[in-house]
């Protein structure tokens, strides 16, 4: 997975004063979990546009002015409810050997027979939960409609990569390609849809 590099200063003073001073200098503040203890830095604003502004996942290496690093991934980011700035973000320190949670970004790839034949495809999951070492972490998953037909769904046993683990349902229905009133069916469609109907597995409940 590609990382960001944010280069930040450490903060002593945390109140509500310092902070109102460091966001109109144009600085976020934000604290880093995970470690031995809370660690409290700022930046500037532009400096998380990368991180922030984008469908696709990052970890962060952060460098402070004492000249410490720290690998981390964004946990929570709070933005003003008026203006769209960022006020706070959250950060959750990560290392070699301990594997982390974190939501990947789906990758639609292929053409399938079943949307070109005028069905409509489905994709209630735009980012996948996903456990791994950083190492092992994807930029994206990459889901291959090409042998979906009409009726067809992909469930997410289907992606099982031995570099990381799933954390969704083994029903989870990561995209499928519905009948539409233009669609044209072909025989085998017709047959796949039968065999859904009569025992297919059921449905994740919701999208993320």
């Amino acid at each position: 997975m590609k990382s960001i590099s944010i280069n930040g200063s450490q903060r002593e003073s945390v109140g509500k004063k310092p902070t109102k001073a460091l966001r109109n200098a144009g600085q976020v503040p934000c604290v880093i979990y995970g470690g031995d203890k809370p660690l409290h830095f700022s930046a500037p604003e532009l400096a998380f546009s990368k991180l922030v502004y984008t469908a696709n996942a990052h970890t962060v290496v952060i460098a402070l002015d004492n000249g410490v690093e720290y690998n981390a991934i964004m946990q929570d980011i709070q933005f003003h409810p008026v203006t769209d700035k960022i006020t706070h973000i959250d950060f959750y320190q990560i290392f070699d050997d301990k594997a982390i949670t974190m939501e990947i970004p789906v990758q639609i790839v292929g053409s399938s027979k079943g949307v070109m034949n005028g069905g409509n495809l489905r994709t209630p999951y735009r980012k996948l939960r996903v456990k791994a070492i950083p190492s092992k972490l994807p930029d994206f998953i990459e889901v291959d409609i090409t042998p979906l037909k009409i009726g067809s769904k992909l469930y997410i046993t289907e992606l099982e990569n031995e570099d990381y683990t799933f954390l969704h349902p083994d029903n989870t229905v990561v995209c499928q390609v519905r009948r539409s009133r233009l669609a044209i069916v072909d025989a085998d469609d017709d047959e796949e849809e039968g065999e859904e109907a009569e025992g297919g597995a059921p449905e994740a409940d919701a999208a993320e």
